[in-house]
């Protein structure tokens, strides 16, 4: 319903959301770069990585904790991406898994900006999606559609596929 006469009086935020039917996963293989799954301890490393990864955001250890507390939080779908030669994290993912819908819905996919372009962002993604495969029947993701750093071509890099645009109105 949405109409471009009412942008007159608002700002309008663009997102996109994209569905993956958990069909065909692309396998990532990388000699350089290995993933473990999150702990709580990990907390710190994980806000300290969403906030080197963003110029326009900022989050604090009580917001991205308060994830583990909710009915869809699974602590399988915490992970994060270590460069094997530093032992430096580099990315991070975290996905919630609802139990009623059973959907996948990637929440956080981050790859530390000095180490994109190396395939990292569609390791955390498709790793999600190996996790889950055989318990979720879909997977589901959003983002702004001006965000600089171009995430749905990670995404559908990754197979994720539609055209929905939501119009956030402020």
């Amino acid at each position: 319903d949405f109409c471009a006469d009412i942008l007159s009086d608002y700002t309008d935020e663009k997102y996109f959301r994209l569905i993956h039917n958990l069909k065909e996963i692309p396998k990532i293989i990388t000699d350089d770069f290995e993933i473990t799954t999150a702990t709580k301890k990990d907390i710190k490393s994980i806000v300290q990585i969403i906030n080197d990864s963003y110029t326009d955001i900022s989050v604090n250890k009580e917001l991205i904790k308060i994830y583990t507390e909710t009915p869809v939080y699974n602590e399988e779908l915490w992970i994060m991406v270590k460069e094997k030669a530093t032992g430096k994290y580099v990315g991070c993912g975290i996905a919630d898994f609802d139990t009623e819908a059973k959907e996948l819905i990637l929440e956080w996919i981050q790859v530390l900006p000095q180490y994109r372009g190396k395939k990292i962002g569609q390791l955390i993604v498709t790793e999600l999606l190996f996790r889950m495969k055989d318990v979720a029947d879909f997977a589901t993701v959003s983002g702004k559609v001006d965000n600089t750093t171009n995430p749905e071509a990670l995404y559908r890099k990754c197979r994720f596929t539609g055209n929905d645009v939501w119009h956030i109105l402020h």
